[in-house]
């Protein structure tokens, strides 16, 4: 009785042991990959769509992208482990890294964003040629949680002696660097500060006339944004996804396609340690407790 006790006892763990190994298997045939919601829904898509395409083939895996409602959706989202990979701001990322207690990491980032920029936009005949020129205006920034559409921008205004709250007429918030173009556009506001990429893509498409609304003022440069995971990925998954990354070559029809829809010209690795100019911003901002 003994022996067919001991017996069982292992058939038992035998077969949990193939289930949990199996259950690990197939939770790693698909591989879920998000982004702050820095434009149109569509605009992601078409984006990330060939991306997500070149991980199938380089990770040997299904890639699946997984869009969000909003910045701190995409930040709970990865801190949650919900997704395996985001594509964060600089500032989304210290809230990450905040939120999960250091166990976001980032993997890489674009070269440019060694040296990114925000530019303040405004209407040409507004008169406003300066930040000192903003106080008593309507001004938008992005989301709250951006950090080029409103971390940096503030920062720079701070640091210029202008308090927002303080010295404009009224504060708001787009949610979006492409939703605050139109602000500008529209009339909505009066000025405006965003992502310099997205600006000088909607520049090169004609998306917006220079002659009508152009940028009056373009900050100085700091980093931004990566592609992040959880420090709970396996490591060799997590070296193989890098290095997949910064493989993608501009030199193949491939490779230029996924750089140039993520206005790129390569990716680089990256660290942690590049974004504490980030959070030494939020901080001195209010927006990091």
């Amino acid at each position: 009785m003994i022996r067919f006790s001991r017996c069982k006892a292992f058939r038992i763990w035998a077969a949990c042991t193939v289930l949990a190994i199996t259950g690990v298997s197939q939770a790693q045939q698909v591989f879920r990959i998000t982004t702050i919601p820095e434009e149109a829904a569509t605009e992601q898509a078409r984006k990330f769509g060939p991306i997500v395409k070149y991980l199938e083939q380089k990770l040997g895996m299904k890639v699946e992208f997984t869009p969000v409602s909003d910045y701190p959706a995409a930040v709970e989202t990865l801190v949650n482990k919900n997704v395996d990979m985001a594509w964060l701001g600089g500032f989304t990322f210290i809230q990450a890294q905040h939120r999960s207690g250091g166990k976001i990491i980032p993997i890489a980032q674009r070269e440019e964003d060694t040296k990114f920029r925000s530019v303040f936009i405004a209407k040409t005949n507004s008169g406003i040629k300066t930040l000192a020129d903003l106080k008593g205006k309507q001004v938008s920034f992005g989301s709250q949680s951006s950090t080029s559409g409103h971390l940096m921008p503030r920062s720079f205004l701070l640091q210029a002696h202008i308090d927002p709250e303080r010295d404009f007429k009224r504060v708001a918030y787009s949610g979006a660097h492409d939703a605050t173009i139109a602000s500008v556009v529209n009339g909505k506001v009066e000025a405006a500060a965003l992502d310099i990429t997205v600006w000088n893509k909607f520049v090169q498409e004609k998306r917006v006339d220079t002659q009508e609304v152009n940028v009056f003022y373009t900050t100085p440069g700091y980093y931004n944004y990566n592609w992040a995971v959880h420090a709970d990925m396996p490591v060799a998954l997590r070296e193989k996804v890098t290095k997949a990354l910064i493989d993608i070559d501009p030199a193949t029809p491939q490779g230029k396609e996924i750089l140039d829809l993520n206005r790129a010209t390569r990716y680089i690795p990256t660290k942690a340690e590049n974004y504490q100019g980030i959070e030494a911003a939020a901080r001195s901002a209010g927006l990091l407790k």
